[in-house]
């Protein structure tokens, strides 16, 4: 009899560690899983965020709403990337609201940069440690004195890595929304038809695309599809470099696709954007930054 006891207890015994591993419970009978002793991993945090808490810009007269205003004349109040007019409804205002877009937004674009001053824009933005930086930049480089003075696309390319490189030394792990150049040709063909803005386009506004505004002769023409052929190369760069860097998004050519119309333009120069324009800018900025996955 003690050695059929022995025999049922063992038996007992083995049927309830087989259900208690066929439920997965523990001995404690508390119903959870069974503690391997080790704590589970913490989800990692996401590379991108869509809701940055501090933006700074860099760039040229485009994001600081140059001829927006007033006729050759600065208005950084109305820039796509960090202006506090309502009717623009900025990136910043977007991003932070009215109160903290006034607080953690800095603008340190400047009219008239190519991308040789970028690098230089980045260290002072890089100060403030912001979330964001927007960057636009290219137009000048094409707008030259002639076609035959653009900035070579080599140059172009190790000049913007530069820059990117200088915030990434100070910043690691900000995020960069890197705009495309706009269609400069799409611009002349818009503005041309204003007698006061081919006056203003005669005062030095991107000769290389704008000059001789009404010719329509082969050099003309030639010249002008130059100027558009290195338009999309650097937007090529810019796509390029900005790919190689996780925290880095391009607007996958949303600028330069969008038809800039007449009430997009300034009144002035026909050629930068308006109040308008600039919450043209404004939303693709925005849809960029907060969309779940980047542009493809």
């Amino acid at each position: 009899m003690r050695k059929r006891s022995h025999r049922v207890r063992a038996v007992v015994a083995l049927a309830a560690a087989a259900v208690l591993g066929l439920t997965g419970c523990d001995p404690s009978g508390d119903g959870g899983s069974r503690s391997t002793g080790a704590r589970p991993s913490p989800r990692p945090a996401p590379v991108w965020n869509t809701s940055p808490r501090s933006i700074a810009a860099v760039g040229d007269s485009i994001t600081r709403g140059f001829d927006a205003c007033h006729v050759l004349s600065d208005c950084p109040e109305v820039s796509w990337a960090t202006g506090s007019d309502a009717r623009v409804d900025s990136l910043a205002v977007r991003l932070l609201g009215a109160a903290g877009a006034g607080l953690h937004s800095w603008n340190y674009a400047v009219t008239g940069a190519r991308v040789s001053d970028l690098a230089g824009q980045m260290a002072q933005a890089a100060q403030q440690s912001p979330e964001l930086v927007t960057v636009m930049i290219g137009a000048n480089d094409a707008c030259r004195s002639s076609a035959a003075a653009m900035t070579p696309v080599a140059t172009f390319r190790a000049r913007f890595q530069e820059a990117m490189d200088t915030l990434r030394e100070a910043q690691p792990r900000a995020q960069v929304y890197v705009s495309s150049v706009p269609n400069l040709k799409r611009l002349w063909s818009q503005g041309r038809t204003s007698p006061l803005g081919k006056e203003v386009w005669k005062l030095g506004v991107c000769p290389s695309m704008l000059g001789d505004a009404d010719a329509l002769d082969t050099a003309a023409t030639k010249r002008r599809d130059k100027v558009q052929a290195r338009v999309k190369a650097y937007n090529r760069v810019l796509e390029e470099v900005c790919a190689k860097d996780r925290r880095c998004r391009f607007d996958g050519g949303a600028v330069f696709d969008f038809r800039f119309g007449t009430d997009q333009l300034s009144h002035w120069d026909w050629f930068h954007p308006s109040r308008n324009g600039q919450a043209r800018l404004a939303e693709i900025a925005y849809r960029t930054v907060t969309a779940k996955d980047p542009v493809t």
